[in-house]
């Protein structure tokens, strides 16, 4: 389980196919701390450790992670979000993630603020996905309150720390994200809605 604090971004350094999976080699701080088998969230999908090497360290994407989030779209250079699986002696400081992301998104607007951003998503609303208003949700990974909460569509606001610390300044019209909406809405939506 996560939290959707970033800790740290990672640099794709170099990104290989096997048959249908994808391989990424990544560069980051974190790297020396990782482990084997250990659980990282990638833009927001758990992914696992499957080998480290100083400052760099290895995962693999499967086709149906690949075809269902924006890791597909990740080429050599780019930067991802991260943040390791939350201890269990340790705070909880954003929402319950699980690092299953639920669908992509896609930015419609970025507006600077003088001090703060404004960013507004739109994704497929027809899936059954919901946000509520000052209601938690997972964008790439970063644990963020929602506003203007429609459907189909919502806004976030980035702090400075926020904006500088994660890929969200890097971000631009039209790119993909990762959401991964709040499982508390989600399981309330299926007692209500029943399994159809």
């Amino acid at each position: 389980m996560f939290t959707g604090i970033i800790e740290s971004v990672g640099k794709i350094m170099h990104k290989e196919s096997e048959g249908s999976n994808v391989h990424f080699d990544i560069q980051s701080s974190l790297a020396g701390e990782l482990k084997i088998d250990q659980s990282v969230s990638h833009n927001g999908v758990c992914l696992t450790v499957v080998a480290v090497d100083k400052e760099i360290y290895r995962v693999t994407a499967i086709a149906e992670t690949l075809q269902k989030t924006n890791l597909g779209k990740l080429e050599e250079g780019h930067i991802v979000n991260l943040e390791r699986c939350m201890p269990a002696d340790g705070r909880f400081d954003g929402h319950i993630v699980q690092g299953h992301v639920d669908q992509t998104g896609t930015v419609m607007q970025i507006r600077d603020e003088d001090g703060s951003w404004i960013f507004d998503f739109s994704y497929n609303g027809q899936t059954g996905n919901i946000t509520v208003e000052k209601g938690s949700v997972c964008v790439n990974g970063t644990s963020l309150t929602c506003f203007n909460s429609q459907e189909g569509r919502f806004s976030v606001a980035i702090i400075p720390y926020t904006y500088a610390h994660t890929n969200f300044h890097k971000l631009r019209l039209g790119d993909q994200v990762n959401l991964e909406f709040d499982i508390i809405g989600k399981y309330i939506q299926r007692v209500i809605k029943g399994y159809q």
